[in-house]
């Protein structure tokens, strides 16, 4: 299958520190360098891979904004794409999966991460960038999460992913994660602090201990099941001036595409 990538910048649901809204356009540039490889590793042609790379320009008031990202993600799904999204902070998760949770059914998400993301409200925000996975798993949008790299949260977070059933692994622990979730149908949500501030330092929330790139790499080599989406987000170009971040993005992107279509 055939992807189109869609970077969404918005970052007004972000806590503490702006930028992922100027992440899409900088991804974009570089994946479309002429430096940039049109292969991914196991040499899928990108170009075939990937149908082309929107960035629709979103209203500035929250429900407007998750409006367009759900609508935007239903009309990739309805011309037989699978969606790559570029976020923009990790708030757009949420009408992301809705639109593929009304394509697909509950979906089988594997989630990268510093943080769980699953506060009920943070700073009165219930669509907050620290809620999305609550508000996904409330909607009856997921079968089952498995989130990884997860080192900065609360008994409280604990208490809400034991009640809805969630696997929560650290990063030393990503041979844990279970095999069935590979060989399904599986949607991939990466948020960049979930890497070690070695391997992505520009985030808006670095956590020290996280996952290598090869770590991530890895995940998605073991993805045998199809690959109905995924999202890449929380690059902050603003903490990133060397743009090894951004170039980490871009490999992501390529594996991710070149998994939707093998």
């Amino acid at each position: 299958m055939r992807t189109r990538i869609m970077g969404f910048e918005w970052d007004a649901s972000s806590s503490h520190s702006r930028g992922p809204a100027l992440a899409p356009s900088v991804v974009k540039r570089l994946l479309r360098s002429e430096a940039s490889s049109a292969f991914s590793i196991d040499l899928v042609d990108l170009r075939a891979a990937i149908e082309d790379y929107i960035i629709p320009d979103l209203p500035e008031d929250g429900e407007g904004a998750r409006a367009l990202i759900e609508k935007t993600i239903g009309d990739c799904l309805a011309g037989g794409l699978a969606p790559l999204s570029i976020g923009g902070d990790h708030s757009v998760t949420y009408p992301i999966l809705k639109a593929v949770a009304a394509k697909h059914g509950p979906v089988n998400v594997l989630h990268i991460d510093a943080h769980p993301d699953l506060y009920e409200e943070y700073e009165g925000d219930p669509f907050s960038h620290a809620c999305p996975f609550a508000r996904c798993l409330e909607g009856g949008l997921i079968k089952s999460l498995v989130q990884v790299g997860i080192r900065c949260w609360d008994p409280n977070l604990r208490d809400f992913a034991d009640r809805h059933g969630v696997t929560i692994l650290r990063a030393d622990q990503t041979g844990d994660v279970p095999a069935a979730i590979f060989t399904e149908p599986l949607y991939m949500s990466i948020d960049l602090d979930g890497l070690d501030p070695a391997f992505a330092p520009g985030v808006s929330h670095p956590e020290p201990g996280g996952l290598s790139t090869l770590d991530v790499l890895t995940m998605i080599r073991r993805i045998k099941g199809p690959l109905v989406g995924a999202d890449v987000v929380e690059l902050n170009p603003e903490r990133d001036p060397n743009m090894a971040t951004a170039r980490v993005v871009v490999r992501l992107v390529k594996e991710l595409a070149a998994t939707i279509a093998s």
